[in-house]
């Protein structure tokens, strides 16, 4: 599914947004499949892919995303540490 199309639906439809919880640069994001690419996480961030993009998992511990790599996501959204997403 593209960023814009799940835009495009949570514009029409807010309480259908996907059972996918992403916190990207501290901002919420809905996302209605269990994978994402870098490339969508970017694109949903609104910074250019090519700035990378690094996870930080519940520890706090930051890995680097490869170009094209996709990302098993967990559904619900987790009170304290999460998993999250920055620029890189």
């Amino acid at each position: 599914m593209s960023v814009a199309a799940v835009k495009e639906k949570k514009g029409r439809h807010p309480h259908r947004c996907g059972p996918f919880v992403l916190n990207i640069e501290g901002t919420i994001h809905h996302w209605p499949v269990s994978t994402i690419t870098t490339e969508q996480i970017s694109e949903l961030g609104g910074w250019d892919a090519s700035l990378g993009v690094i996870q930080v998992d519940r520890d706090c511990n930051e890995r680097t995303l490869e170009p094209g790599q996709v990302v098993e996501l967990v559904p619900g959204l987790e009170f304290g540490k999460k998993v999250r997403w920055k620029r890189g």
